[in-house]
């Protein structure tokens, strides 16, 4: 495969070599490794395909096949939310008075949030059910390479859009390593490719009305919904509340004997409206502390 040259990517905020990685790397997304002959980050996302690098400057490099679309840049300052100030969305964080979330933005300096499509990520963590970060990249990479289009020829493949997963059968799914996700995930499918625009309509809700109708699809609890609200329609005011976070509000909050709801109500009030993006600086300062 043949790439173009490098060039950089200039950011409103600039990442550090930790929150680089952790950005790509820590749960939000599940199409990034490190590519070991090329010594970059290597991604996939919609129909797009990049590699990444962060320079001594703290400035990204980026390059494309050269059979990339033509908005292959401008996808990638989409996705990256390039002219974002990450920096003023963390003063605006309630650091100030939370010791917890401010050990968690120093150690995480440039942390950002992706600008994932909709769609992909609602499968995503679909497959997230029980499952730890490389197990759900696998199932993402089986699923993209025997049903998913290439992106470009002799490319990888794109994540199976929702019409493709319902033509699929659920016992191919299963076969691909889903485990009772499959079911859940046919089903949504169906629902999804029989129903005309439903996933821009949920998209465009505002937070509340967009999660009480994803959790109507088979398999979306309340976790799942708001990952697939924070990490794909920029949803800020979701508050995830899985295994790590739960561990963070026990050990750090002492929260204990708190139901999931109390949980996620106490994230969104104590936190503001940027409670999901403060919820990712502890989600990953908790699991770096394992």
């Amino acid at each position: 495969m043949r790439w173009t040259h490098w060039q950089t990517l200039i950011l409103k905020t600039p990442f550090s070599d930790l929150s680089f990685q952790e950005t790509l790397i820590g749960g939000q997304a599940f199409r990034w490794s490190y590519n070991e002959i090329d010594q970059c980050w290597q991604g996939i996302w919609s129909q797009s395909f990049t590699q990444l690098r962060l320079n001594t400057e703290e400035s990204i490099e980026c390059r494309f096949p050269e059979e990339s679309e033509a908005n292959a840049t401008e996808s990638l300052h989409q996705y990256l939310l390039v002219d974002t100030d990450w920096s003023d969305l963390t003063e605006q964080l309630p650091w100030r008075s939370d010791p917890a979330l401010a050990d968690a933005i120093y150690a995480f300096r440039g942390l950002r949030l992706l600008n994932q499509p909709f769609a992909e990520t609602l499968l995503c963590f679909l497959c997230s059910a029980t499952k730890q970060i490389p197990q759900i990249k696998i199932m993402c990479e089986n699923m993209a390479r025997e049903i998913g289009s290439e992106i470009i020829p002799g490319g990888p493949h794109a994540l199976p859009t929702w019409e493709q997963l319902s033509k699929t059968s659920e016992s191919v799914l299963r076969s691909l390593g889903l485990g009772f996700r499959a079911k859940n995930i046919k089903q949504t499918a169906d629902l999804i490719a029989g129903s005309n625009k439903i996933l821009e309509e949920i998209e465009g809700l505002p937070y509340k009305e967009a999660k009480e109708e994803l959790i109507k699809f088979p398999g979306v609890g309340s976790k799942i919904a708001d990952c697939t609200l924070l990490f794909g329609a920029q949803k800020y005011q979701a508050f995830p509340v899985d295994t790590w976070i739960l561990k963070v509000l026990k050990n750090r909050y002492k929260l204990e004997g708190w139901s999931k709801d109390q949980l996620e109500h106490f994230g969104r009030v104590h936190l503001g409206p940027l409670a999901g993006y403060a919820q990712q600086f502890l989600f990953a300062y908790e699991r770096a502390q394992r």
